[in-house]
């Protein structure tokens, strides 16, 4: 795949799968933002650097937004499990 081939199909993905899946990708990033900023600060030491264990919980809000855009879509629930999952791991084996 080239370079246009790759870009032409970033922009598909963007401009109308993932619009059509999603919603308005401004919408769903402010939702995630605010998500993230909530954890970031309600954290047990919000000052200290990110953890893996962080990540992991920062993706699940991120699928958790976007069940907030689509409820329906199946795949968000499946991912939120899974990244739970190793949020649960990593933090009790640190």
């Amino acid at each position: 795949m080239n370079r246009d081939e790759i870009l032409q199909t970033a922009e598909n993905c963007i401009t109308v799968d993932r619009a059509a899946t999603h919603g308005d990708a401004e919408d769903s990033f402010q939702t995630i933002a605010e998500a993230w900023s909530w954890w970031l600060s309600n954290r047990s030491i919000p000052e200290s650097p990110l953890e893996a264990s962080d990540v992991a919980i920062m993706m699940s809000l991120f699928k958790i937004a976007r069940i907030a855009g689509n409820a329906q879509h199946e795949d968000n629930y499946i991912d939120l499990a899974g990244y739970a999952a190793l949020a649960g791991e990593i933090s009790t084996v640190e």
